[in-house]
C-alpha cells in the first residue's frame, strides 16, 4: 500500500477515532449533569473528560497528518500541544479507574490484586528500559514522550478502566440488571483491547519499542494499528451509550413506579379525606338532630308542665282575688301577681316557639316560616314572604334546615342590617327546594375574617346546609344589603345528603 494512500486512510481513521471518543465523552458529561447513570457523577466525569480530550487529540493527529500530506509548515509548538492533550486524556482515564476501584476498596482491590501486581511489574520494567536506553542519548523528545505516555499512562489507564467497568458489570449482575451487565462488559473488553493497542507505539530505540511498534504491526498485518484502536473506540462508545440508555430506561421505570406509588398514596389520602368529610357530615347531622330533639323536648316540657303550672297559678290568683273583698291593698297585690303570671306565660310561649315551634312539626315549613314572619313583625321587622311552586311536606331534617337558616338570617337582619324590611322567597321545584332571604340594609363584606363569636351564625347555616348536600350562597356588600340563598336537592322529600347515608 503506497504511503500517501496510507496517510489518507489514517486521516479518515483519526477522524472517526476522535469522533467516537468525543461523542462518548460529551454524552457522559451531559448525563453526569442530569443524573448519574453508570456510577456517581464524580466517577463518570473523569471518563467524560477522557473522551472529549482524547477525541480532540485524535483530531489534532488528523490535522498534523493532513499538513504532512499537503507539505504545510506548522508551528513547532503544535506537536507539544498534541502531546499535552494525550497526557491529560490518559490521566483522566486513570483517575476514572482508580476512583471507581476505590469505591469498595476491600472487595474490588482484592479482586484486582493480581492484575495490579502485573501492572506494577510492567511499569517498573518500562521505566528501567527508558533509563538504560536514554541516560546517555539526546533523542527527539516528542516521539519519546509520546511512547512513554502510552506505555506508562495509556496502558495502565486502559487496564484500570477495564477493571473498573468489569466491577460495575458485576454489580449490575447482582442487581439483576442484565442489559447493563452486558453493555458494561463489552465496554470493559473494549478498554482492555484499547490498552493492548497502546503497546504498539512509534518505533524507538528502547525495548520493547524497537521490536513491538506500530511499524512492525503494519508490516505484519497490512493495516495500521490505529484501525484497531478505532474499532476499540467504537465498541467502547456504543457499549457506554447503550449502557446509558439501559440505565435511563430503568430510571424511567423507577420514576413511573414512584409516580404510581405517589398516585396511589394520593388516592388513599383522598379516600381518607372523603371518609373523614362523610364522617364529619354524619357527625354534624347527628349533632344537629340531637340539638333539635333536645330543643323539642325542652319545649314540650315547658309547654306541658311549666305552662300548665303557670296557668293554674293564674287561675288560682283569679279565684283568690274574688274571695278577697277587703282590704283594698290585698286586692291590688293579687291583680299585680296575676299580670306578672300572664307576662310569664307569654314569655314562656315565645321561648317554647323559639326553641322548636309546634307549627314546624305539626303543619310543616310554610306555617313555621309564617310564624317566624309574625314574630319578627312584632319586633318591628316587616317580613314579606312569597311561596312559589307546588308545596309539599318535606323530610323534617330538610324543613328544619330551611327554618333555622331563615331564623338566623332574620335575626342578623334585625340586629345588624339597620332596616325594617326583609323578604323570604321559597320556591318548590321538582328536584330541589330554593329559598332566598334578602334585605336592603347596610350589608357587610363576606370575605371579612370574623373573630369568634362573630360569624358563628353564618358558619352554622353553612354547616347545616352542607350536611344535607345543599349549597348556601351569601351575597352582600357594604351599603347594598344582604342576600342568603339556600338550595337543597330533594327526591321524595329527602335531600341528596340523606339519601347518600
Amino acid at each position: 500500500m503506497p504511503s500517501q494512500h496510507v496517510d489518507q486512510l489514517l486521516i479518515f481513521v483519526y477522524f472517526i477515532y476522535g469522533l467516537a471518543f468525543f461523542g462518548m465523552g460529551l454524552t457522559l458529561a451531559l448525563e453526569s449533569e442530569r443524573s448519574p447513570t453508570l456510577a456517581q457523577a464524580r466517577l463518570i466525569r473523569p471518563l467524560a473528560g477522557f473522551g472529549m480530550v482524547h477525541g480532540t487529540h485524535e483530531w489534532l493527529e488528523s490535522y498534523l497528518l493532513l499538513s504532512q500530506v499537503g507539505n504545510v509548515q506548522l508551528p513547532e509548538w503544535l506537536p507539544w500541544v498534541r502531546l499535552a492533550f494525550l497526557v491529560v486524556s490518559f490521566l483522566f482515564l486513570m483517575l476514572y479507574g482508580v476512583l471507581t476501584l476505590l469505591q469498595d476498596p476491600l472487595q474490588k482491590m482484592t479482586n484486582s490484586y493480581p492484575g495490579l501486581v502485573v501492572l506494577g511489574i510492567y511499569t517498573i520494567g518500562i521505566l528501567i528500559s527508558a533509563i538504560v536506553t536514554y541516560h546517555s542519548l539526546r533523542p527527539s523528545w516528542v516521539p519519546v514522550l509520546d511512547g512513554m505516555t502510552r506505555y506508562l499512562l495509556a496502558v495502565p489507564g486502559g487496564i484500570l478502566a477495564a477493571m473498573a467497568l468489569r466491577t460495575e458489570a458485576v454489580a449490575a449482575r447482582r442487581q439483576k440488571q442484565d442489559d447493563m451487565k452486558v453493555y458494561l462488559t463489552w465496554a470493559a473488553v473494549g478498554f482492555g483491547l484499547y490498552s493492548l493497542t497502546q503497546v504498539f507505539v512509534a518505533p524507538l530505540v528502547m525495548f520493547p519499542a524497537n521490536i513491538i511498534n506500530s511499524a512492525s504491526f503494519r508490516s505484519f498485518t497490512g493495516f495500521p494499528i490505529q484501525i484497531v484502536r478505532t474499532l476499540a473506540a467504537v465498541t467502547i462508545t456504543i457499549s457506554i451509550l447503550r449502557a446509558t440508555q439501559a440505565k435511563e430506561k430503568e430510571r424511567q421505570e423507577q420514576l413511573a413506579s414512584a409516580q404510581k406509588d405517589r398516585l396511589e398514596a394520593l388516592e388513599r389520602i383522598q379516600s381518607e379525606l372523603v371518609e373523614r368529610e362523610n364522617l364529619r357530615r354524619e357527625l354534624l347531622r347527628h349533632t344537629v338532630q340531637a340539638q333539635e330533639d333536645e330543643r323539642a323536648r325542652i319545649a314540650r316540657e315547658l309547654h306541658d308542665e311549666t305552662s300548665q303550672v303557670l296557668a293554674a297559678f293564674t287561675l288560682d290568683l283569679a279565684a283568690l282575688g274574688k274571695m278577697i273583698t277587703s282590704p283594698a291593698g290585698a286586692q291590688t297585690l293579687v291583680e299585680q301577681l296575676r299580670l306578672l303570671s300572664k307576662q310569664m306565660s307569654q314569655a314562656l310561649y315565645r321561648l317554647v316557639h323559639d326553641l322548636r315551634p309546634a307549627q314546624l312539626d305539626d303543619l310543616g315549613l310554610i306555617p313555621a316560616l309564617d310564624y317566624l314572619r309574625e314574630v319578627n313583625i312584632s319586633k318591628s321587622l316587616n317580613v314579606t314572604m312569597n311561596v312559589e311552586g307546588e308545596t309539599r311536606r318535606l323530610d323534617p331534617a330538610v324543613e328544619t334546615v330551611f327554618f333555622r337558616v331563615a331564623q338566623e338570617a332574620l335575626t342578623n337582619t334585625l340586629r345588624h342590617a339597620r332596616t325594617d324590611q326583609a323578604y323570604i322567597n321559597l320556591h318548590y321545584r321538582t328536584n330541589e327546594i330554593y329559598m332566598t332571604v334578602r334585605d336592603f340594609g347596610v350589608g357587610f363584606d363576606p370575605v371579612e375574617s370574623f373573630v369568634p363569636p362573630r360569624g358563628w351564625g353564618l358558619a352554622g347555616m353553612r354547616e347545616r346546609v352542607d350536611a344535607l348536600g345543599g349549597e348556601l350562597k351569601i351575597d352582600s356588600a357594604p351599603g347594598k344589603g344582604t342576600s342568603i340563598e339556600v338550595t337543597i336537592p330533594v327526591v321524595d322529600g329527602r335531600s341528596e345528603g340523606q339519601r347518600g347515608q
